[in-house]
């Protein structure tokens, strides 16, 4: 038996039945890791030690009765998250030394479930990218062409899934970063609902778009451990007093609406057939397929790219050289401080500092960061007039249950083919960024390839609806 193919819910059923160990599973992909990671560069730390630890612990509980699904269960961490004790860089150089001294709320949440952390997982640095390319420990290989990106910004959490390194993975996602990356690899991701996950501990690059999620193998296992992730958080002011529901939705009747803005030039045909293909397979089991407009949509790379990198220009102001991280010797105050971010950043993470340094500038703010905000509450209305509210009357315009979309409008790039003009790798976000702008939950499925290469369909709700996406998304899983 491969014990790395297995999924979370196998895995579950063979821990019960006691026809293999947390520790023989978690001994099995760390063998895994050994042997591709080489290659692939999804892990920037492998924490074996302790790793073998928690499995010691997680069958001790499974002995004594007292356990759950991700009991025992290995999973991956993006090295932007917190886990007590381990090295947290968010693939920087300015944090390359940086052992975090806590554990964010959802690694709380995961160790009270006796899962085993295997270790943490390369991004672009301070989750700024799309491919996978701007960290500054190497590039993420894409485990179905080599020769390709994994996409970004959880590039080695998706990778270390689809790689069978790790039973399942958290990401985090700002514009697109747990979609795109499961996309180009053939996981599911899901982007929840913001507010639904605590945010405390994970490494802030625009906090009014971050969220974290689960990169998973299937759909049923990215729901297992949204469960486990998500409510509300005490140290987390912008979490959510939300329980998640079970809930059970057929295709038959069901509204799904499909943005024309989203079929234009620009995508690849191959992606865009693979997609209608995909809707069809739904409309021929009875959802009736309806064609909405979301017109602020056209904007919202535009609106994107100047609050992302305003708050991220707030946020990265703390990484000075003094408290903690890279220190250079300087002169004086200022010395260190330029000394220190001009050695420790990347040249995209000085790009979009820069970027939102002079967007929340003196004489520039009304013109760009404020009018971004008053662009960004028509992005959210486009959602608003096209989602059915429950109890609502469907009069006048029609109103959808669900969103179909693609996540990107290409497959995996190869590696180098965008990144001396990061104009265009940014208008790989174009299908991802609307929802962080709009707080929206969104899960990537795989439906489809273009060779080797997978392709994701985008299933967009209403807030806190991952459970209808998660249903119909299980659905679409097993016709596809």
């Amino acid at each position: 038996m491969d014990l790395t193919s297995l999924t979370i819910k196998q895995a579950h059923e063979g821990l019960t039945n006691k026809d293999f160990s947390s520790v023989e599973l978690t001994k099995a992909y760390l063998e895994n890791i050994k042997k591709l990671d080489k290659n692939l560069n999804a892990f920037l730390s492998v924490a074996q030690e302790s790793a073998l630890k928690e499995a010691e612990l997680a069958d001790g509980k499974i002995k004594s009765g007292d356990f759950g699904e991700l009991t025992g269960v290995p999973c991956a961490i993006k090295d932007a998250i917190l886990v007590e004790g381990q090295k947290c860089t968010s693939a920087s150089k300015i944090l390359e030394n940086y052992i975090a001294p806590y554990d964010a709320t959802v690694i709380k949440k995961l160790k009270e479930q006796g899962s085993v952390i295997l270790g943490k997982t390369n991004l672009d640095e301070f989750a700024m990218g799309g491919s996978g390319e701007n960290s500054a420990f190497g590039v993420t290989k894409n485990p179905h062409d080599n020769t390709r990106v994994a996409g970004g910004s959880s590039s080695g959490s998706a990778a270390a899934v689809a790689s069978k390194q790790s039973c399942y993975a958290l990401g985090s996602d700002t514009g697109g970063s747990i979609r795109l990356p499961a996309s180009f690899c053939g996981d599911v991701g899901l982007k929840p609902t913001y507010g639904a996950v605590s945010r405390y501990g994970l490494i802030a690059f625009g906090s009014s778009l971050d969220q974290i999620g689960p990169i998973a193998k299937n759909v049923e296992d990215a729901e297992i451990v949204f469960k486990a992730i998500s409510g509300k958080d005490k140290m987390d002011a912008t979490s959510a007093d939300y329980e998640y529901k079970d809930l059970a939705v057929g295709l038959k009747g069901l509204k799904i609406g499909v943005p024309k803005e989203y079929f234009v030039k620009g995508i690849d045909p191959e992606v865009e057939k693979i997609i209608k293909s995909a809707i069809k397979k739904a409309e021929d089991q009875g959802a009736k397929i309806v064609e909405i407009s979301l017109p602020s949509v056209e904007f919202a790379l535009a609106c994107y790219y100047i609050i992302a990198p305003s708050e991220a220009s707030a946020n990265l102001a703390r990484f000075d050289g003094i408290k903690y991280g890279l220190s250079s010797d300087g002169e004086d105050l200022l010395d260190v401080y330029l000394k220190s971010k001009g050695q420790g950043f990347g040249a995209e993470v000085k790009r979009r500092i820069m970027i939102g340094t002079y967007t929340l500038s003196s004489g520039y703010y009304d013109a760009y960061y404020k009018k971004a905000q008053e662009v960004r509450q028509l992005i959210k209305q486009d959602f608003v007039k096209a989602f059915a509210t429950e109890g609502e009357p469907r009069h006048g315009r029609e109103k959808v249950d669900l969103i179909f979309t693609p996540v990107s409008p290409v497959p995996a790039i190869k590696i180098g083919e965008r990144t001396d003009d990061p104009l265009s790798m940014y208008l790989m976000d174009i299908y991802t960024v609307s929802l962080n702008l709009a707080g929206l939950p969104g899960l990537s499925l795989p439906v489809g390839k273009i060779g080797e290469l997978p392709v994701g369909l985008q299933i967009i709700g209403n807030h806190f609806q991952e459970n209808k996406i998660l249903s119909i998304a299980s659905k679409l899983e097993k016709m596809l």
